[in-house]
């Protein structure tokens, strides 16, 4: 660049022993060729071969470039462009011309460059220390009079300025631009405030207006009104810092200059239709040495076209919106009437979007277009929206129960309950208005492991998609004690049957293991020994951390087979009261054995106690009556049925051999013919017993009474001793041929000592049955056959 251009004035001797304590503040700025920024794309284009509009004229960059954007409609309202120094596009040197951003981050894509050096050494390359030059001028009294001289002994040297007459169509034109300098280093940002304006005032006469100014009335654009803290002895403090982009270290150099300014704009309020002269002038303060430029963004003179929403607030360049919420675009337009409207999207015309007012609901580029009457340049204006999306999220409770080892919170257990959202980022804070505000009071990341809240206190917490939008919930946060559980029974130890009551202690309410409710008390009754569990629950619902427990033992049911039973008189009988674990006994009688023996009818109760449950048992002992047989029904077959009285309605048993043997049955078989039978019965387990001896009579129909023994006689002996006993046989004439006698129980077919003849005879047997009691008659025929 210019670093070491010489100045083209004297220095008297007195002015170099003034000024010695202030230029001996300069120092060689640091090189700013490196191994990087020679790298090919490092450097914005200007004046360069391969771009049209570097060869342009003045009037070619201000219709083209600065308003066109380079586009081919016409600009009627244009004229009296000239450039100072006025330099032919021919001229290697000159002091403006065009810029490209080529492959660099520069913000501008083109427009005019005005230098106070050479513009060719603006960027391309590193720049070179170069012959020295003169500008254009010293003092311009516009820009004098727009950016005053502080110190009469100074100048602004090396002027070089943009002028051109324009007829506006509405009431307001603005240009985009920034500053940038090589006085960006060191101390010299406190001291040389190199300077540019943008003067605007009506052909027809009137005083300029300097448009070149920071919003909010923060001044001109120059190097002291715009920087950052500088330090050392020589510093001086920040001043509209928020407007200096920053400095140009490698490997962000775009440009030959040490620092520039953020993007600015410069708006004009004008009357449409009425001429108006436009001068650009940029100049060094101080000295030569160091050079400024302006880059004048092309395209970005607007002729006044606002876009406001609609409340008519002017819209900023970028407009962040989240979930796509409608947005009402209004192109504001003043002064012009016949004015038509179309409205783009990301470079494509909306069909329809033809009125003033466009609804977006979409993120995207929208651009509206007017044409005015007798312009073909449409003007136009655009709003990007950039689109967004709010997490998911709900207000939400977080629970703490405190032990001994955790007293404070984790909020990152939280984030769940708040939010699903893939991606959202939480951001905690105490008070409500910072979570709004978005300011730096929320809580550290490193303290939300174990952040020290109290019950009840309310959290607002800032959930965002990581960029800009946001929601803002509340967590509210409880806190308590984590209850200790306790239980105790009014028995542990039961019979079957019996009830016990549970008593839960140390929270509000409970979770038992095996039991519904949640009541402190339970009544149970366990079949079987059972351990029951159960949860203390605190009033925040915090659970102990353990159960308590209670194991209710059910020992085993006391059981007795005690039996009575039935006794003669005389009789004894054992009552037993059954054994088991831990019995003890307590009789009616007094005894307190397992078993007793009595000898008296009446009823008997034991009372069994095992440590634990206690029950009775009662029986009776019955006076057994001894049974009667009164009735043997028995035939020729061998079975015999026998007949008793039970007076004492107790079990019986029965006996045919003279109580040898006993059944339960009174039925027996096998009993043979004609013989006495030993009948008993008794009443069972006692010696109450009923006799009868019964005789087995069967008559025998045919007798052959030769000597040798077999069926010789009818045999009546065993009936003789029955009651009212008569035996008769007669032969076929009715005449009785025997008569049974004790002296001849038998009847052998002789009558009056002689055999009688074979022949059939009848008999008739007359007695007192020995069981019933009843008489019995019995008849039928006899054949005698005798062998002469």
């Amino acid at each position: 660049m210019l670093n070491y251009r010489l100045k083209n004035y004297l220095f008297p001797l007195v002015l170099l022993f003034i000024s010695t304590s202030v230029f001996s503040q300069r120092k060689a700025p640091k090189p700013i060729i490196t191994s990087v920024n020679k790298k090919a794309g490092v450097f914005i284009d200007v004046n360069a071969a391969g771009y049209v509009p570097s060869t342009y004229s003045a009037e070619q960059l201000v219709k083209d470039v600065l308003i066109n954007g380079g586009s081919t409609c016409s600009i009627p309202n244009v004229s009296n462009v000239t450039v100072t120094p006025n330099q032919p596009t021919t001229n290697n040197d000159r002091f403006w011309g065009y810029f490209h951003k080529g492959t660099t981050n520069f913000p501008f894509k083109d427009g005019i460059v005005l230098t106070t050096g050479y513009a060719r050494q603006a960027g391309n390359v590193a720049a070179t220390p170069s012959i020295p030059v003169t500008g254009a001028g010293i003092n311009d009294p516009d820009l004098v009079a727009a950016v005053p001289i502080t110190n009469p002994a100074d100048n602004y040297n090396d002027n070089v300025m943009l002028e051109f007459d324009f007829v506006p169509n509405s009431n307001q034109v603005k240009f985009n631009y920034l500053f940038a300098s090589e006085e960006y280093t060191g101390s010299f940002p406190c001291q040389y405030s190199d300077a540019f304006a943008l003067l605007i005032k009506p052909v027809s006469g009137g005083p300029y207006v300097n448009v070149a100014v920071l919003p909010g009335a923060a001044g001109p654009v120059s190097m002291t009104n715009i920087h950052p803290v500088v330090t050392g002895s020589l510093g001086c403090p920040a001043i509209n810092e928020q407007y200096f982009s920053g400095y140009n270290p490698a490997p962000k150099v775009v440009t030959n200059y040490n620092g520039r300014t953020v993007p600015l704009t410069a708006i004009a309020d004008v009357t449409p239709g009425v001429a108006y002269h436009f001068k650009m002038v940029l100049s060094d303060y101080r000295d030569m040495y160091y050079d400024s430029a302006v880059f004048i963004e092309g395209g970005s003179f607007d002729i006044g076209i606002k876009l406001v929403d609609g409340s008519g607030v002017l819209l900023p360049s970028e407009l962040k919106v989240c979930d796509n919420i409608p947005q009402t675009l209004v192109a504001q337009v003043s002064g012009i009437t016949g004015a038509t409207y179309q409205w783009y999207k990301d470079g494509v015309a909306i069909p329809g979007a033809t009125s003033a007012t466009y609804i977006a609901t979409s993120p995207g580029v929208y651009t509206i277009k007017v044409m005015v009457p007798g312009n073909t340049c449409p003007a136009e204006a655009t709003v990007k929206i950039i689109g967004g999306t709010t997490p998911v999220a709900q207000n939400a409770i977080l629970k703490l129960c405190t032990t001994p080892t955790v007293s404070t919170f984790n909020l990152n257990t939280a984030k769940p309950l708040i939010s699903t959202t893939t991606g959202a980022v939480f951001s905690f804070y105490p008070t409500q208005a910072g979570a709004q505000a978005q300011d730096n009071t929320f809580i550290p990341t490193a303290s939300l492991a174990s952040y020290n809240g109290t019950d009840g206190q309310v959290l607002y917490v800032l959930v965002s998609n990581g960029a800009f939008c946001s929601k803002v919930v509340t967590l509210t946060l409880q806190k308590e004690a984590t209850p200790i559980a306790a239980l105790i029974a009014s028995k542990l130890k039961i019979c079957k049957g019996e009830s016990v009551t549970l008593t839960a202690s140390g929270g509000v309410t409970y979770e038992w293991n095996v039991l519904s409710g949640t009541a402190a008390l339970q009544t149970v009754t366990p079949n079987q020994t059972t351990t029951y569990t159960v949860y203390a629950i605190g009033a925040q619902g915090c659970k102990s951390l353990q159960p308590a427990t209670v194991t209710v033992e059910v020992v085993p049911a006391i059981t007795s087979n005690l039996k009575g039973g039935m006794i003669c008189v005389g009789d004894k009988i054992i009552l037993d009261a059954g054994s088991g674990p831990n019995y003890t006994y307590t009789w009616s009688t007094g005894a307190t054995t397992q078993t007793i023996q009595v000898g008296t009818p009446g009823a008997y109760s034991v009372t069994i106690n095992n440590g634990v449950c206690t029950k009775i048992y009662t029986t009776q002992v019955i006076q057994a009556i001894i049974p009667e047989i009164i009735n043997v029904n028995y035939n020729e077959n061998g079975t015999m049925m026998i007949t008793a009285s039970n007076p004492s309605n107790g079990p019986l048993e029965y006996s045919t051999d003279n109580g040898l043997t006993w059944q339960n049955s009174n039925t027996f078989t096998n009993i043979p013919r004609n013989v006495v039978v030993q009948i008993r019965v008794r009443v069972k387990n006692t010696s109450c017993v009923g006799f009868l001896e019964y005789f087995t009579f069967v008559m025998q129909n045919v007798i052959t009474p030769n000597g040798d023994n077999i069926n010789d006689k009818i045999d009546f002996s065993g009936l003789m001793t029955y009651k009212d006993f008569k035996a008769s046989v007669f032969d076929r004439y009715g005449r009785e041929v025997y008569k049974a006698e004790k002296i001849r129980p038998y009847w052998d077919g002789f009558f009056q000592g002689k055999r009688l003849p074979t022949a059939s005879y009848w008999y008739q047997l007359n007695f007192d049955d020995p069981a019933s009691k009843k008489p019995t008659v019995k008849t039928g025929w006899i054949l005698l056959k005798n062998f002469e």
